[in-house]
């Protein structure tokens, strides 16, 4: 067995040993390959989530993709579950997630499919999901996320600011239907939520700042109406 010149080090390969070599899902593999910054930003947004949601009981990450992040969000709360509305992201997500960070994944869509089969979640986030969704089924969306929610449930979401788009890649240009500005988006939210607490974000730092001026929105819901 190799060693290494100090030998605290050795522990890692006894991690691999137990463990394996990780690896990227497809999306996050994409990013890593091509522009490797962006998976720290990505992964601030995880760390966002988490801090928000420290010890909460059950938790729901809709539009979860290949995971890649998730398992920072289930090292800070009790359960995670995890859905998305595309198979073959569900499927990858099972590939890179294994032993003490494997948790439950399911194919749902909050706009076709309805409230989520399991109801009652503390907590409900979604990140990068909501500028997918068409302007006129947003409404539907929402409302089918907070009858998932319990009365006291908490939700989180995360969507690249309307004033990003002209730096936005090709790729991420087509999937991208309903970004919003700072000020709408908190206005849009506040149909649904009695409290909306919106921050900024630029590259992986989160802030308080001027909304015209952040690249990227996160919205912490309570008191669902």
């Amino acid at each position: 067995m190799k060693k290494t010149v100090e030998k605290q080090y050795n522990q890692l390969f006894k991690v691999k040993e137990k463990y394996g070599r990780s690896q990227f899902g497809l999306m996050s593999n994409q990013v890593w390959n091509e522009d490797p910054k962006r998976i720290i930003f990505t992964l601030a947004r995880y760390k966002f989530v988490s801090k928000m949601l420290n010890s909460t009981d059950r938790v729901l990450e809709i539009g979860c993709a290949d995971a890649f992040g998730t398992r920072i969000v289930k090292q800070a709360v009790k359960k995670i579950d995890v859905s998305d509305f595309d198979q073959v992201f569900l499927e990858d997500s099972k590939l890179i997630n294994k032993n003490k960070w494997n948790f439950n994944c399911y194919y749902h869509d909050f706009v076709k499919d309805g409230p989520f089969k399991k109801k009652n979640y503390d907590a409900i986030y979604s990140l990068d999901v909501l500028e997918h969704i068409k302007p006129n089924q947003e409404k539907k969306f929402i409302i089918n996320i907070n009858k998932s929610l319990s009365k006291k449930g908490v939700a989180i979401y995360g969507i690249p600011s309307l004033e990003s788009q002209k730096y936005a890649s090709y790729q991420s240009k087509i999937g991208h239907v309903n970004c919003q500005s700072g000020d709408d988006f908190k206005k849009s939210l506040s149909k649904f939520y009695e409290k909306v607490f919106l921050f900024s974000m630029n590259d992986e730092v989160v802030h308080t700042g001027f909304y015209p001026m952040a690249h990227y929105l996160l919205a912490l819901c309570c008191y669902k109406k």
